[in-house]
């Protein structure tokens, strides 16, 4: 096959960023298509989101944060900023705007369908981005009938809502990220608790992402885990403030926050929730109580004291009566999201989750197809700024050698 490119890079985020910027170093032809701006993920963020890691964890290959503000949290424009910058640095070759919408094999290459025509490429590196659709459970429908639900995608600011009291279904960090912007805005607030870890924000002056570096966090591999399905669990809860305060079911609870067990469904015009807001608090306290024993372990390794530790959240707040679906001005689905690669026109590409069989970001059987980006595609880092760099150059080292 006469190909128009050596390596089609699908996707203008941090990975596909990092993986252009490795193939322009070791001067491979490629094109970056975007079906946006590059950087378009973080532009789609509610209006006052920030990382909630320390910008000094931004480590992509030649475009690491250098900024003034080493360990505060970027916003979702500064993100965006930072990955255009770093775009035009070196002069990715992007064609933005461009959405794909079908890939598929064509005699020893790949044809990618776009609105403009299609473009055939002897290698494909896909990196769309860890997740790409708001999981929406079935009982959603349920409350459309009565109600507006607007995804945490969709979710902007809490003057942008619809009037009223505001249900947040989906306790993880996002979900729990809005109802504390919403309480604190003045709306009422019931938020339905998800079993999400909880962290402290600093322990002994630093941030709780250095004592997770320090610790292997992000080094953890998807096969030391109990389950795949971690893939789709939630991240701990935390906030990027500039007062470093800490996020959990406490909290929330403490600012008013009204609590729920995890949502069922609706029954005559009820919201239906479990028993459970005591188990989610377990598991939060739970997470929290090992990392701070983790943190004294190191520092026992380190042969340093262990600094003060502060107290897992145990309390458990009382849990609110479920509400009338009458009573809710609008529902926030929060419930996190999941991968999408149907318009990947290649058989048994994913497993039984939705996500890339690969092994180090080669999909398995299929030579010259690479994903960089994916969630745990080597570690938990994989698709964290922090961690994806690494992927890339691994990436670009193998297509460089064949």
């Amino acid at each position: 096959m006469r190909a128009d490119v050596d390596v089609l890079v699908i996707g203008a985020g941090q990975a596909g960023l990092a993986v252009s910027h490795g193939l322009t170093q070791a001067r491979i032809d490629h094109v970056v298509l975007e079906q946006g701006r590059s950087g378009r993920s973080w532009d789609g963020r509610w209006d006052s989101f920030r990382l909630v890691t320390p910008n000094h964890t931004i480590l992509l290959p030649g475009g690491a944060y250098r900024g003034e503000d080493p360990d505060g949290y970027l916003t979702r424009t500064q993100i965006a900023d930072h990955l255009r910058a770093y775009a035009a640095s070196f002069g990715a070759p992007l064609a933005e705007q461009t959405p794909v919408t079908s890939l598929r094999r064509d005699d020893d290459g790949f044809v990618a369908e776009t609105p403009v025509g299609g473009i055939r490429a002897r290698r494909v590196v896909v990196c769309t981005g860890a997740y790409q659709r708001e999981h929406r459970p079935a009982f959603l429908e349920q409350f459309e009938r009565h109600v507006p639900v607007v995804g945490a995608t969709d979710y902007r600011a809490p003057d942008r809502l619809p009037a009223g009291r505001v249900l947040v279904v989906g306790g993880g960090q996002s979900g729990c990220q809005i109802a504390e912007e919403l309480s604190s805005s003045g709306r009422e607030v019931m938020l339905a608790a998800s079993r999400a870890p909880a962290l402290p924000r600093r322990v002994a002056g630093r941030d709780i992402v250095d004592w997770l570096i320090d610790l292997g966090f992000f080094t953890h591999r998807l096969a030391d885990m109990p389950s795949p399905a971690v893939r789709v669990a939630s991240n701990p809860l935390a906030v990027g403030s500039d007062d470093r305060h800490d996020l959990n079911l406490q909290t929330l609870g403490a600012m008013g926050v009204q609590l729920l067990g995890h949502v069922l469904g609706t029954e005559s015009g009820r919201v239906v929730a479990a028993d459970d807001l005591a188990q989610s608090v377990q598991v939060g306290a739970d997470a929290y109580r090992q990392v701070c024993a983790g943190i004294a372990r190191l520092c026992a390794e380190q042969g340093a004291a262990a600094p003060n530790l502060p107290d897992a959240p145990t309390s458990v707040p009382d849990a609110a009566e479920p509400p009338q679906l009458a009573d809710l001005g609008v529902v926030v689905n929060a419930c996190g999201y999941r991968p999408a690669y149907e318009w990947i026109e290649i058989p048994g590409i994913v497993d039984e989750m939705g996500f890339p069989v690969q092994e180090n970001g080669s999909a398995a059987d299929q030579a010259g197809l690479w994903f960089v980006g994916v969630p745990w595609m080597r570690t938990r880092g994989s698709p964290l700024l922090l961690g994806v760099g690494e992927d890339a150059n691994l990436v670009v080292d193998r297509l460089s050698a064949e």
